[in-house]
């Protein structure tokens, strides 16, 4: 066997068969030779120790690519690495075949579709579809790196939530993986990433604010909330002034109420079935929400608001009726939003955002903040806010924690009057008139 030169690898010559011409001075080192001519230099080792130990083979590059020099200094390394018991061959093919991270988002959401909520579900998929996969789809999970994320975060600084969201899931996605070992053992790439800061969202609505909202609900499903045409675009039949008026549907008025008047959530009042509503004894109850098995209290005023709808279909919110090709009706299914009478609602109420009050607009999910709010202000304390809320976690229900200053400030009051009076400082005080000293001079 000779050293393997330059000289050497030029005067091998095919012979019809494949074999390998080895090096005489570095064991395992040699170039492959292909029945069809091409030549490639390779490493062979036992993965082991004995006999009985597999063979591997280790493409280092074709010849042309490299030097003999450079290959045998590759080769070198990769022998290092089998005397320390590793397995480059093995490594190789684990790295060829390992996940990309299109592969890697297809496993994770269908796990989150097993396992967990439909919004859950589709909040994910939304996440990973939009923003990350169109970055790294075709690369390799495991090669996704902090750095990536980083980039990828702060291309959606103007979406700080959105921003957050997404390196949450991507870090909920990356230690899945390495706990049911799809990934090697790995850091998670976006658990070092800095979130953004994000503002509060919680939205209450004043008294005055109830009241408009009430008053727009109440014109909507009765006489209608008038319109007008957009001067922008031509329309050839307009309805005369008096006829410009939409009309929304008893339902959508009733989930609407029913949002503020019992804390709940979009989806658990508009899933809601009537086998779930026992007006006896007050309750909604719900076989399956976002914290799992729940009830929820109904008070007086949304016992009326239910017991107003009629039951037209097993979903107390129903949706629109549905009939296949041959005219047949096809089973009920609940309302999917209530975008459209929401918005409208709205403006009428005067709840939207305007250039000095870009905050301003409210949300549908704010009338369950303004229940919680209406409960705390009341001095009912977190523990039974929380219990109406069908919060798990106390912390959840401490966002409202701010809201209880008025009992506080009642308790103050009430501690200083007796201190007051113990002290004789009442003397100074005549018909609620706190004396305040005038300044020198």
């Amino acid at each position: 066997m000779p050293k393997i030169t330059k000289r050497v690898v030029d005067a091998i010559e095919p012979n019809g068969t494949d074999y390998y011409v080895f090096d005489s001075e570095l064991i395992g080192f040699g170039v492959r030779v292909r029945k069809t001519g091409g030549l490639s230099y390779i490493v062979r080792y036992r993965a082991g120790s004995g006999r009985g130990a597999p063979v591997r083979r280790v493409t280092i590059a074709p010849v042309g690519k490299i030097t003999p020099d450079q290959a045998r200094e590759v080769a070198k390394g990769l022998l290092a690495t089998v005397v320390q018991g590793e397995d480059p061959a093995k490594q190789k093919t684990e790295k060829k075949n390992a996940l990309t991270f299109q592969e890697l988002v297809d496993h994770f959401l269908a796990h989150v579709e097993a396992k967990k909520k439909p919004n859950t579900h589709y909040l994910y998929s939304h996440l990973l579809k939009t923003y990350a996969v169109p970055e790294w789809g075709k690369r390799k999970a495991g090669s996704v790196t902090a750095q990536d994320i980083v980039v990828l975060h702060l291309s959606l600084k103007n979406k700080p939530t959105t921003a957050n969201r997404v390196r949450n899931v991507l870090s909920t996605m990356y230690t899945w993986a390495t706990k049911g070992k799809l990934l090697a053992k790995m850091d998670n790439p976006a658990s070092g990433v800095e979130k953004y800061k994000e503002n509060s969202r919680e939205r209450y609505l004043s008294g005055d604010e109830m009241l408009r909202l009430g008053d727009a609900i109440e014109e909507a499903e009765t006489v209608g909330i008038a319109w007008t045409p957009d001067p922008t675009k031509k329309v050839k039949h307009a309805p005369k002034a008096e006829n410009r008026r939409t009309v929304i549907d008893p339902s959508a008025a009733a989930a609407i109420r029913l949002f503020i008047l019992t804390g709940a959530r979009l989806r658990e009042i508009l899933h809601l079935t009537w086998d779930m509503v026992d007006i006896e004894r007050s309750q909604l109850m719900l076989p399956d929400s976002k914290t799992g098995k729940k009830s929820i209290i109904l008070n007086a005023p949304a016992k009326i608001v239910l017991a107003s709808l009629p039951r037209i279909s097993r979903f107390v919110i129903p949706g629109k009726v549905r009939f296949d090709k041959d005219g047949k009706q096809l089973p009920d299914r609940p309302r999917s939003d209530l975008n459209r009478p929401w918005r409208l609602v709205r403006k009428h109420a005067g709840l939207v955002a305007d250039a000095d009050n870009p905050h301003f607009r409210v949300r549908l999910h704010d009338l369950r903040h303004t229940h919680a709010s209406v409960g705390v202000g009341a001095s009912f304390g977190l523990p039974i806010v929380g219990k109406l809320l069908g919060h798990t976690q106390a912390r959840t229900t401490e966002r409202y924690a701010h809201l209880e200053t008025d009992p506080l400030i009642a308790a103050s009051e009430v501690i200083g009057s007796r201190i007051a009076d113990a002290m004789g400082m009442r003397k100074e005080q005549k018909d609620n008139v706190i004396p305040i000293k005038k300044a020198d001079g």
